[in-house]
């Protein structure tokens, strides 16, 4: 029978088939992070029961790690608290942990695919949405909830219904100064917040064949965001050059007979998928968000829709513009901004921050623009480093923050003012995300940078 790679994954990973109810999955891969993790280790305490598999569950402190000062005690009691009880419950249970201060430290959906943690053809979740970032790599990723993370710590499964499948096809090439980021935005605006729910998504095609793997990564990043359980890619000679020789990646014969199996995960041809979408690259454009969900996204270039030309109940729509300050018709370019943030596991890497000084270079940032610019991880900020970035962004008058998750979503300090708007390259534009009152605008590094110092919403073509 012909089978989609989402098939070839899925149907190697299932210990049992429940009749009329949830397959049983193996997962190859559990990333834990502070936030999702405390309940289930003392769930596991309670019923005093171990971590079956140590050697397959990974942890690291992001989402509460503050992003300036790490040097210090964290002052936030919640914050210090959660970091504390991963430690602990890391150490006690044997799992490997990169806390604040270790070289491997920094953002989950980073640092897995960075030391090899993430493979092809593999099953991995995490208490994070995002984990479908990992879906880049050919494998199988999804978020999951706190009595699920106990569930896969103690028992290295999960029961889950299996997805519907759907494929995205964008033929042609990109336009000079649209990104990975553009692409995905692109993609929501046209399938909505819930136009992807219950299935999980092939991304194929010439675009996404022409992108990197680092861009790869932020368009299954967004996946969650339109709704789905999760993105993948099928994995080609740029993943495996990628991957090969990292830490946790297989070696020797064990990496020969890896490239056996990962060999055979495609399409193949004549599968049948749930829903399919086809698009051409050439139609996209710079995007800018301009609501309080991430569907709601525009050419840079474009107006507000009026709400008519709109689906969906208008009473939601008038109220995100008014919460964002907007009106209908109006043009987004040309609006004053007051922040800029690069980072988080959307557009966090290494890529992310080389795109950003390219723009930036030879320019000043806005005197009213507050920039925030927070590295996925210290390998990130230690690439910054080694390609001279660092001087460009500081003779641009930009200074560099502390790798976590923390400005994303408005975690310790690291919180946009009320009222004020942030040109982000995060993943979530909702009411108060970035701080109570904040107005987030999603947008890919070189808008933002072009934001950062223009002071404005800018099309950073006119910058290129």
């Amino acid at each position: 029978m012909k089978k989609t790679l989402f098939d070839k994954v899925w149907d190697s990973h299932v210990v049992r088939k429940i009749e009329n109810g949830p397959d049983v999955l193996f997962i190859d891969r559990h990333m834990v992070h502070e936030v999702t993790s405390p309940v289930a280790f003392l769930g596991l305490k309670n019923r005093a029961l171990p971590v079956l598999y140590p050697a397959r569950t990974f942890a690291t402190a992001d989402h509460n790690t503050p992003t300036v000062n790490q040097h210090l005690p964290v002052a936030d009691p919640l914050s210090r608290n959660q970091l504390k009880a991963l430690e602990r419950n890391a150490n006690e249970y044997g799992i490997s942990y990169w806390g604040l201060g270790h070289q491997k430290n920094g953002i989950v959906h980073v640092v897995g695919p960075e030391y090899g943690i993430t493979q092809p053809g593999a099953t991995i979740v995490c208490g994070d949405s995002h984990t479908s970032t990992h879906g880049a790599f050919g494998a199988i990723a999804f978020g999951i909830g706190t009595s699920e993370v106990e569930m896969v710590l103690a028992t290295q499964c999960i029961m889950q219904p299996k997805p519907k499948k759907m494929r995205i096809v964008i033929n042609g090439s990109l336009k000079k100064g649209v990104t990975p980021k553009d692409v995905a935005l692109f993609i929501i605006s046209k399938l909505t917040t819930s136009g992807a729910t219950g299935y999980f998504v092939e991304y194929a095609g010439e675009v996404f064949e022409q992108l990197s793997m680092e861009g790869r990564m932020t368009v299954c990043n967004l996946s969650i965001e339109m709704g789905a359980r999760g993105g993948m890619i099928a994995p080609d000679q740029k993943t495996f050059e990628y991957i090969k020789d990292r830490e946790f990646t297989p070696q020797g014969a064990a990496w020969d007979k890896a490239m056996a199996y990962w060999n055979t995960l495609y399409t193949d041809q004549g599968a049948a998928f749930d829903k399919e979408y086809l698009f051409e690259g050439a139609d996209i454009d710079p995007m800018i968000t301009f609501g309080t969900n991430p569907g709601m996204g525009i050419s840079i270039t474009k107006a507000i829709p009026k709400a008519s030309e709109i689906e969906g109940a208008q009473s939601t729509y008038e109220k995100s513009l008014t919460y964002m300050g907007y009106k209908e018709g109006e043009k987004m370019e040309g609006k004053p901004i007051d922040y800029v943030f690069i980072g988080s596991c959307t557009n966090g890497r290494i890529e992310d921050f080389r795109a950003f000084a390219s723009i930036v270079k030879g320019h000043k940032r806005a005197e009213n623009v507050t920039a925030w610019l927070v590295p996925g991880s210290h390998k990130v900020l230690n690439a910054i480093k080694e390609e001279g970035l660092l001087e460009i962004l500081e003779e641009a008058e930009f200074k560099l923050r502390e790798p976590g998750c923390s400005a994303c979503l408005a975690m310790n300090d690291d919180k946009i003012p009320a009222g004020k708007y942030a040109v982000s390259t995060s993943n979530r534009n909702f009411e108060g995300r970035q701080g109570p009152g904040a107005r987030t605008l999603l947008a890919s590094p070189l808008v933002a940078a072009a934001a950062a110092i223009t002071g404005k919403i800018t099309d950073p073509r006119t910058l290129i």
